[in-house]
């Protein structure tokens, strides 16, 4: 049965406008980041880059186009405070000023003169659209009951793939056809920023974070903690900021969850962000021949959303994340193991495999952490999401230029990844439980 608070909430179902609003943030948030994945060649041709080998244009760690991926990535950093602000001024408020900050950002990099200006332009929208992903997920999760949850976090991320389908179909016509380059493709965003308008109508804010508001400010007003029966010990002043934002109860959960998260972040972080230059500029498959590829995996990133979703709501979200957790570490194997046919067969399954995954981890890292700081902790984990992409994108050059082999560089980054995946099952089950049971308000 539902917890005595949660009866008295208008929950959602997963169709509901402002899921489905989470859902587009989530297509502007997909198209403004992969945008530099998938154009960072055309990026480095048209300011002069390029290196004399595959390893000397990417080497992260010896190239100017490594160092400025580098800075791209760590400045989603940022993320952290944007999404923890959220706990004060609100979900949807937010969401739609990073989105549209973002998109007016990526839009901007257009114009950039040179490629440290096109390094600069990014590193500030980075973190605004890594915190519309972190907060996009929470309100996902706070507008929906149990039976809905993972169907409107799986919603989400579809959006986020769209966007990343939409960027990779684009950059073919835009660049091969019309001839504009990258600066064509990301002025293409200004048609997002003119939707923001038509999204805000759609998003509202959650009633989790009204009811939890409305609460502080009555006992801010009688100045004792006297607080709603049904709405358990809400915290008498918000907590926003470090680990301290977190109950001391609740820290080892989010302690695992870092670790887990920088661990998938570790491969997906140089596994995704190689792919281009691997495949086109190692194996000479055309970029027609990629977009091909992506277009493919269009259906299995909702196939694994559909095999994420039954697997948590039937087996539970620690099992439903454990699996997903190690078919990613054998795409990322198999992907760089030297063969066209290969990749893409490797590609096919960490798209599948990261769609499932999503949604499992999406809906277990919402509902293990109160209302209080449940956008906090998610900017704790695009933080650790960050650091562990960085340090696998520097330890696969590292070992890719020592070894010349980008098949070794997969392993010293997969291997670790997979030796984590049992570190799922500590963490309580949520399964069918409403957010008032799985994670209720705890006396400061």
């Amino acid at each position: 049965m539902p917890a005595p608070a949660a009866t008295r909430l208008n929950l959602r179902a997963w169709l509901h406008p402002t899921v489905i609003a989470v859902a587009l943030l989530g297509v502007a948030s997909g198209f403004s980041q992969y945008a530099v994945t998938a154009s960072l060649s055309d990026v480095a041709s048209a300011f002069g880059a390029d290196g004399a080998d595959m390893a000397t244009q990417v080497g992260l760690s010896t190239t100017t186009v490594g160092i400025g991926l580098a800075i791209i990535r760590l400045a989603s950093l940022g993320a952290l405070p944007l999404s923890s602000a959220a706990d004060r001024l609100g979900r949807r408020r937010v969401l739609m000023v990073c989105t549209t900050a973002g998109l007016a950002l990526t839009a901007l990099a257009a114009v950039s003169p040179s490629f440290w200006w096109f390094v600069f332009i990014f590193a500030i929208g980075r973190p605004l659209m890594s915190a519309v992903n972190a907060v996009g997920s929470v309100v996902a999760a706070e507008e929906t009951s149990s039976a809905h949850r993972t169907k409107a976090v799986a919603l989400g991320i579809a959006g986020y793939g769209l966007g990343v389908g939409i960027v990779s179909l684009l950059r073919v016509p835009i660049n091969s056809i019309l001839g504009f380059g990258f600066r064509g493709l990301f002025a293409s965003s200004l048609l997002l920023l003119a939707a923001m308008p038509l999204i805000g109508r759609l998003l509202s804010e959650t009633g989790r974070f009204e009811r939890l508001r409305a609460t502080v400010g009555q006992q801010v007003a009688a100045g004792s903690a006297t607080p709603d029966p049904g709405a358990a010990a809400a915290p008498a002043t918000p907590r926003l900021h470090g680990l301290t934002a977190v109950h001391p109860a609740l820290r080892q959960r989010l302690v695992i969850l870092i670790v887990l998260t920088f661990a998938v972040n570790f491969v997906t972080g140089p596994v995704n962000t190689f792919l281009f230059f691997y495949a086109e500029g190692q194996l000479g498959i055309t970029r027609a021949g990629m977009a091909g590829a992506v277009v493919a995996a269009g259906a299995l990133g909702p196939l694994g959303l559909l095999i994420g979703r039954w697997a948590a709501d039937r087996t539970g979200r620690r099992m439903a994340s454990v699996l997903p957790h190690l078919a990613l570490t054998a795409a990322g194997i198999l992907m760089y193991s030297g063969r066209p046919a290969a990749l893409l067969g490797g590609y096919w399954l960490a798209v599948l495999a990261q769609a499932a995954y999503g949604t499992a981890y999406g809906a277990l890292t919402t509902e293990v952490f109160p209302t209080s700081n449940r956008a906090t902790t998610q900017g704790w984990l695009a933080a650790a999401g960050v650091l562990g992409a960085v340090a696998g994108l520097v330890l696969f050059g590292a070992v890719s230029d020592a070894t010349g082999s980008f098949v070794v560089a997969a392993l010293a980054v997969c291997l670790p990844c997979a030796a984590t995946a049992l570190g799922y099952l500590p963490l309580p089950e949520t399964r069918g439980l409403e957010l008032e049971e799985s994670a209720p308000e705890l006396p400061v």
